[in-house]
């Protein structure tokens, strides 16, 4: 999902903005790097702590923490691009796109995964947990592999230049009578691979697989899938506006629909707040776990017991029972 600078418009309309607006966008990337980078961590810790065998859905959400924690270290360098101007050559302007992009495809990816892994699990819950899960190591490579390669146009065309009344800015440098087009197909073919097809993947899965817990009335399997679907809820929240409000700006920059300098500061303001409801979400899913995920929180208070930091007492008092997951005879982490 490339980042458009709002700061660039196909029209000479004036951008509309504050400084105050600059700067609460700037503490807020601050905030969600702190968040982002102890949350992550944690769930990295906890997951590869872990003394029980890891279940399928416990690889992919290690990955999901990773694919945040990477992303996260990108977001002082947007901060201080929202607060002023792009400063930091064209090499780091690739870069931390590249993780931006890569955070984002990798993330509804891994998001799909999980949902066939949920539906192969209790729709068809004869099969064997054993049967897949030594896949999930390579399907998760194949992931990467596919989320930095749909990360490519940002990578080739994304640079650092000056730009009229804007100063130095981090943005797609395409030249030519053909640059319309040529942004459209970089936005449309990623879109569709890297988020239309694996959203699809998910209502599909999900559709069923609740259709199924219904049915069945099975209270362990409906607490086992709370947390997967929180996650699968927050993800769509947070990105799902900002890829609305993406279409509608390839539209009216490809005059699919009129311009006016109205229209543009809109879609330039709807584009801004978005993009920060969208950066936010890679710090959200440690607080999902913390209060929805219960052996998350026992794996987390049995690490601390471990380091003397508190007593066993505490575990005692404060863990609550788990519950299995659903992925065959293991038991997720998370």
């Amino acid at each position: 999902t490339a980042m458009p600078d709002t700061a660039i418009s196909s029209s000479p309309c004036r951008p509309e903005s504050s400084a105050l607006n600059k700067y609460l966008v700037m503490v807020i990337y601050c905030l969600v790097f702190i968040l982002s980078v102890v949350g992550n961590g944690l769930v990295v810790l906890v997951v590869t702590s872990s003394h029980t065998s890891r279940s399928v859905t416990d690889v992919y959400l290690l990955n999901l923490a990773v694919a945040d924690l990477l992303f996260a270290l990108s977001l002082p360098l947007w901060a201080a691009y929202r607060a002023h101007e792009w400063v930091f050559g064209t090499v780091m302007c690739k870069a931390i796109s590249v993780l931006q992009e890569t955070n984002f495809y990798s993330g509804i990816l891994l998001l799909a995964c999980i949902s066939v892994d949920r539906y192969l699990a209790i729709v068809y819950a004869t099969r064997a947990a054993t049967e897949k899960r030594h896949w999930v190591k390579f399907v998760c490579l194949g992931i990467w592999v596919f989320s930095i390669l749909l990360s490519l146009p940002v990578l080739l065309f994304r640079e650092a230049f000056r730009s009229p009344n804007n100063g130095t800015v981090c943005y797609e440098r395409i030249s030519g009578e053909d640059t319309a087009k040529w942004r459209v197909v970089l936005r449309i073919l990623p879109q569709t691979f890297g988020f239309v097809l694996p959203l699809l993947v998910m209502l599909f899965c999900y559709g069923v697989t609740i259709h199924t817990l219904l049915q069945t009335k099975n209270a362990q399997k409906q607490r086992a899938m709370k947390v997967i679907f929180a996650v699968v809820l927050v993800f769509l929240i947070c990105w799902l506006p900002y890829n609305i409000t993406l279409v509608s700006d390839t539209l009216m920059r490809t005059r699919a629909i009129a311009e006016t300098c109205e229209r543009r500061n809109r879609i330039d303001t709807a584009l801004s707040v978005t993009q920060v409801l969208g950066f936010a979400h890679s710090c959200i899913n440690p607080i999902i776990y913390a209060f929805i995920g219960q052996k998350f929180r026992n794996s987390f208070l049995k690490i601390l017991a471990q380091r003397g930091l508190i007593s066993k007492d505490a575990v005692a008092r404060y863990g609550r029972a788990s519950y299995a997951s659903t992925s065959g005879n293991t038991s997720t982490t998370l």
